[in-house]
């Protein structure tokens, strides 16, 4: 009896840590786009695809915001004050200040899914590490590079994107930056994104 009792508490226990580890989450790369390549549904879309996807991994009572900018928004005005851990636990950043610096911990091994799960970086079959931002390095935006606010699928327009894995074609800054590596070529389609190693997805942070 006591060791039946022993175990249920080990497994109560357990169940317990999972959970508080699903509510300590703030930040994730979206695990599945939208499948419409850039076009997200504008600020509003991409927030409540953050959302949708934290809730179904268990995260509640957070307010998702994806890192993204707009001709009118800068992403790093859209994300709260931090600090930002992933499903693991890991830290991601204290601050907006020190996301942005080469402080943060943002890299293939900590930059996951809702669910804890590694993104295909270069390398990798398919490759998925162009994430959009529509931003500079500073995370302000490119008003011209946000494929019409994230509402263009088509052949025209343009989108900023950063590498989540900081592995590019050389040692520039550039191709190890995490959220300003490269415009999209050929437009805001989700072959165009796919065509540079791209799938429509992008960063997701409790705004709250």
């Amino acid at each position: 009896m006591k060791r039946i009792l022993l175990m249920s508490a080990l497994l109560l226990s357990g169940l317990s840590g999972a959970s508080a580890q699903d509510a300590t989450m703030s930040f994730f790369v979206t695990g599945t786009g939208l499948g419409k390549g850039a076009n997200l549904g504008g600020l509003a879309g991409a927030d409540a695809h953050c959302q949708s996807l934290a809730e179904a991994a268990g995260s509640t009572g957070k307010t998702w915001h994806a890192y993204l900018s707009t001709k009118d928004a800068d992403a790093k005005d859209r994300i709260g004050k931090g600090p930002w851990v992933n499903a693991k636990g890991q830290k991601i950043a204290d601050d907006v200040a020190s996301l942005h610096s080469d402080a943060n911990n943002i890299n293939k091994e900590t930059a996951l899914d809702e669910k804890g799960n590694t993104i295909n970086g270069r390398g990798d079959q398919p490759n998925k590490h162009d994430i959009l931002t529509g931003s500079k390095p500073d995370g302000t935006r490119i008003a011209d590079q946000t494929c019409g606010d994230w509402t263009l699928d088509g052949a025209e327009g343009v989108a900023m994107m950063g590498h989540h894995d900081r592995m590019g074609l050389d040692d520039s800054a550039a191709a190890k930056s995490w959220n300003s590596s490269h415009a999209s070529r050929g437009g805001c389609s989700q072959e165009a994104l796919k065509g540079t190693g791209g799938d429509g997805l992008f960063y997701c942070f409790a705004a709250n």
